[in-house]
């Protein structure tokens, strides 16, 4: 929880968590067994400006320490930032593979 910048002493209920807090919530418990793959579906969605620098930050310390993550996003700045492989889909389709980030 603390990688994800929540208080694990925080004895708040999950309904009231915002939407920022639930999206970090819900990445701690992608990571919390460790997986060898992370699969993420608009992991920076509801998080404020510095809530997406320190999920990028997290998401490029977990990859350079080899961890694989797939992650599908809308935002082009996540994309550019984060991946190595960008695949473009449209209708389920796969339209366009590239390099990215590497």
């Amino acid at each position: 929880m603390t990688m994800c910048g929540l208080d694990p002493e925080n004895r708040l209920p999950v309904r009231k968590y915002s939407l920022g807090m639930r999206q970090r919530l819900g990445l701690a418990q992608a990571m919390m067994e460790n997986p060898a793959v992370l699969i993420l579906d608009e992991p920076m969605n509801g998080l404020d400006i510095n809530g997406i620098r320190e999920i990028r930050e997290l998401l490029l310390k977990l990859k350079d320490e080899g961890r694989l993550i797939i992650l599908a996003s809308h935002n082009a700045d996540d994309i550019r930032i984060l991946c190595e492989v960008i695949i473009k889909m449209d209708k389920g389709e796969i339209v366009e593979v590239q390099r990215g980030n590497t």
